[in-house]
């Protein structure tokens, strides 16, 4: 029996299958009732206790070679080499006489910055997923795949004993970048195994590729390929903004930015399907098929899914080769960014839909990366919760903040690229009172600053926000762009605003006080 390594690594499978097509990997899940077949042809799994990503359980091996490069704290949480190795065998162990799924797969569609990544599976589902969500090499490059630059072993049926681990529950995601591992053990989430590559992709691409990795959707004109791509935490339309039928896809969500243009690092997509609707967001409707993976949706006893059930989780999700989006850009490739735009979900409902940003007040929101975490992405999270994720992606940055900042401002000055900001969030009062920001309306005016229309328009000054916003927009109603407008109590948006503001100040002089003054400057005034 072929093991592809695992006799190293010390784990004895009763079986090994490596690289399956989606045909066999679908079932292998339904012959070992990992999940069953939706109406549409998709795998559907339920993850059981973890639905969204657990932060508090993620770390990162603290060894001399990456001490002094990452930025320790909250989000960066250290563990020893001896926690990481002791779970790590004691997963081995698990593992011994389990049928084993691997993948073999790339990270990066340029070959220039292409990573190789072996996944190791415990579940055929997961294995499906993250075949579907990385580089599928073809059979010469899999025959050639050789050594691994990472390796992640998964296994989610392992729960780890917090109090013998030292570590917070039964969970455990942790990156040992010396190593060149990763362990998930206790989580079904299978966003773990995804923002782990990420992970590992946003430490290596600034050190040893100087490239800038981005937590971005992306796409191009078919015609010019202009590019353009879309900063954004989940859930504040990434992947449903860039799924415009009317450009090319490069990827959803994870993306380098090169001397050469702009890159994904992902072969596939993860959507989130709460209340999708085939009208208003037809690409990713339509790839809930055959050969994706689907999370925590609720079907009906004909396997119909009922999208706008949440009853799971508001984090329900599907993951899919990106070459079921109709329009994907193969490779996932395209030019210098023409437009840079930062997508922020304002539960407060305060700030304008769309508005011009300068240099400095591209860096200011680039590095403050406001938004509003979405119910459902992460555990515990219920409802929208304003946040402060630093480069709209925090989470999975591992390196000081400004060491990805200050390769963005050299590239938009480089590049004279246009940046905008735009609230897919709230209008006409807070969540609970307002509502969200039509689809439609965003989708208008992401169009207008994609084929350069606001460039031409009149700009007003809003001053507490200190943002420049365009007095009109085509397909958008004028009042639309002036959230104050759109308030029925004028006095409560001005103390909305007013507290909001407060929070990027208070944000700001706390988390970047050695900031250049003309970029803290660039900021809201409070």
């Amino acid at each position: 029996m072929e093991t592809y390594g695992l006799e190293k690594l010390g784990i004895e499978p009763s079986a090994v299958y490596r690289n399956l097509g989606p045909a066999v990997l679908v079932e292998k899940s339904l012959q070992r009732g990992e999940g069953k077949l939706m109406n549409t042809g998709a795998l559907l799994v339920n993850t059981g206790k973890y639905t969204g990503r657990s932060p508090k359980d993620k770390f990162i091996v603290d060894t001399a070679g990456v001490h002094d490069k990452i930025a320790w704290g909250n989000v960066n949480m250290p563990t020893s080499r001896e926690t990481f190795n002791a779970i790590k065998e004691d997963m081995i162990s698990y593992l011994a006489g389990k049928e084993i799924y691997i993948f073999d797969g790339f990270a990066g569609a340029d070959k220039k910055h292409t990573r190789k990544f072996r996944i190791i599976n415990e579940l055929a589902s997961q294995n499906l997923f993250i075949r579907d969500l990385l580089i599928r090499p073809d059979e010469k490059e899999l025959e050639g795949f050789g050594e691994a630059d990472f390796t992640i072993l998964v296994a989610p049926g392992f729960k780890c004993d917090p109090v013998k681990y030292g570590i917070n529950s039964e969970a455990a995601i942790m990156i040992d970048y010396e190593a060149h591992f990763v362990i998930i053990a206790g989580s079904q989430y299978s966003g773990e195994i995804k923002k782990s590559v990420f992970s590992v992709m946003n430490y290596i691409m600034p050190v040893e590729d100087d490239v800038l990795p981005m937590h971005c959707s992306a796409n191009m004109d078919p015609d010019t390929s202009e590019t353009a791509v879309f900063f954004g935490l989940s859930g504040t339309g990434k992947t449903t903004l860039s799924a415009d039928p009317n450009r090319k896809l490069i990827g959803d969500d994870e993306h380098g930015w090169s001397s050469d243009g702009v890159f994904n690092f992902e072969g596939g997509c993860f959507a989130k399907c709460i209340d999708l609707e085939e009208e208003k967001e037809p690409e990713i409707f339509h790839a809930i098929k055959f050969g994706a993976l689907v999370e925590n949706v609720v079907v009906d006893e004909n396997r119909d899914p009922d999208y706008f059930d949440g009853s799971i989780t508001e984090n329900t999700r599907v993951g899919y080769p990106v070459d079921f989006i109709s329009n994907a850009q193969i490779p996932g490739a395209g030019g210098i960014p023409k437009v840079v735009l930062f997508l922020t979900a304002d539960a407060f409902g305060v700030l304008p839909p769309i508005a011009k940003l300068s240099q400095d007040a591209a860096m200011y929101h680039f590095v403050t990366g406001f938004t509003s975490k979405l119910a459902g992405t992460e555990r515990g999270v219920t409802e929208p919760q304003p946040t402060f994720s630093t480069l709209f992606g925090e989470p999975f940055m591992p390196l000081d903040a400004s060491v990805y900042a200050e390769m963005l401002g050299e590239r938009l000055k480089k590049y004279g690229t246009d940046v905008y900001l735009v609230n897919t969030g709230w209008s006409g009062g807070p969540y609970g009172v307002g509502h969200r920001m039509k689809l439609s309306y965003t989708r208008a005016m992401v169009t207008a600053a994609l084929n350069g229309t606001l460039k031409d328009v009149e700009y007003v000054h809003d001053d507490v926000f200190n943002l420049d916003v365009p007095m009109g927009c085509p397909d958008v109603p004028s009042e639309i762009l002036q959230p104050r407008e759109t308030w029925a109590d004028k006095d409560a948006y001005d103390a909305q605003a007013a507290k909001l503001a407060k929070m990027f100040a208070d944000n700001f002089a706390k988390k970047y006080p050695n900031m250049p003054e003309n970029i803290k400057n660039a900021g809201p005034k409070a």
